[in-house]
């Protein structure tokens, strides 16, 4: 997108969207332009997932800086209202966030920054909503509901003024909340000290609770997708969102499904646990996102161990089996992801979609 001097590219698009000089529609026949011209995905390198939490180090001090004002903001509201004021304290810095983030969102496009500032007005909103609707002595379940459905709603307000995908992990954070405090009973909060084999996302042991976090992860899932298939490429803000929906989605999916598999003990647990660990790796490579392999990395090391030391307790040498064989499963799947995924695309037959996942290479 940048000139032989570097001198323009994709945020300067941006900027001229936010500045009413382009239209949204505009921006995207541009980028796609300059994409077909540069090639932009072939100037990036093959195994690149774009992700950017911060664009250098200014990004971090400025962000410490607003956490610091920010407590600050909340000190003073205190000391000029007084302990009536204690209540609207998390709602007064939502707004001063939401006045902020016009400045470091769409004027500086600062990333860090943004999701400190998002993160705090989504915070805000929850924590004034939980004490107004706990103070008007809703149930506690009832107030916990409400608090993230708002928290939540706002959030998705955020995402629609500042264009930020970080605030769409939030709002879903919200509604995986919502979910929770709907679905939670006292044998599921148990299952959290119970260890892994607790069985808090086993759709057996605990089906209210799992099946909320399969549904969510499902839920999650497709609108990352929805998001992936508008920006196959990767190069703007839908790769982004999708990217953070997929980490919401990924361990919701694999721990549920894994972990219900695998709490069936044996052969047959362990057999049937490998089958779906394969289908999802399968899964991350065709739609090139490697989130859903790193929820599964635990389930991995637990195949491992099974097949190194059977049913019985593992030596030191053992697990330094373990250990090298995790390691060395990985470390090749991620250098090799390229050729792998082109691999498996060119094998799979064509299917409503395949054309918008992000590209691979076509020649053996």
């Amino acid at each position: 997108m940048a000139d032989a001097n570097g001198s323009f590219g994709a945020d300067d698009v941006r900027a001229a969207v936010q500045g009413g000089i382009l239209t949204e529609a505009q921006a995207a026949s541009l980028l796609a332009l300059a994409q077909s011209r540069a090639g932009t995905r072939g100037a990036m390198g093959p195994e690149d997932e774009p992700f950017e939490f911060f664009r250098g180090f200014s990004e971090i001090f400025v962000s410490v800086g607003l956490l610091i004002l920010l407590s600050g903001v909340a000190g003073l509201v205190s000391v000029v209202g007084g302990l009536g004021a204690v209540m609207l304290i998390p709602l007064v810095m939502a707004g001063v966030a939401w006045w902020w983030a016009g400045y470091f969102t769409l004027r500086r496009r600062m990333n860090l920054p943004s999701m400190v500032l998002a993160s705090a007005f989504g915070l805000g909103i929850f924590s004034s909503a939980f004490a107004i609707l706990g103070d008007a002595d809703s149930p506690a379940r009832s107030a916990l509901v409400g608090a993230c459905l708002l928290a939540g709603g706002a959030m998705a307000a955020w995402y629609r003024r500042f264009r930020l995908p970080f605030a769409m992990f939030v709002l879903g954070l919200f509604g995986l909340g919502a979910i929770y405090a709907m679905t939670a009973s006292l044998e599921a909060i148990r299952g959290f000290g119970g260890g892994f084999h607790g069985g808090i996302f086993d759709l057996r042991n605990s089906p209210q609770f799992s099946l909320a976090t399969l549904v969510f992860g499902l839920l999650a899932f497709l609108g990352g997708m929805w998001f992936d298939t508008r920006d196959p490429h990767r190069l703007g803000r839908y790769a982004a969102t999708g990217f953070w929906l997929h980490l919401l989605a990924a361990p919701a999916l694999v721990n549920t499904v894994a972990l219900t598999l695998y709490n069936i003990g044996g052969s047959t647990g362990m057999l049937a646990t490998a089958a779906a660990l394969t289908a999802i790796a399968v899964l991350a490579l065709a739609i090139d996102r490697r989130s859903f392999l790193t929820a599964g990395i635990v389930y991995m090391a637990l195949l491992i161990a099974w097949a190194v030391r059977g049913d019985g307790a593992a030596s030191f040498g053992q697990w330094v089996a373990i250990l090298l064989i995790l390691g060395a499963f990985i470390t090749a799947l991620g250098t090799w992801w390229v050729p792998l995924r082109a691999g498996l695309m060119r094998a799979l037959p064509d299917f409503p979609g395949k054309s918008r996942l992000p590209p691979y290479t076509e020649a053996k």
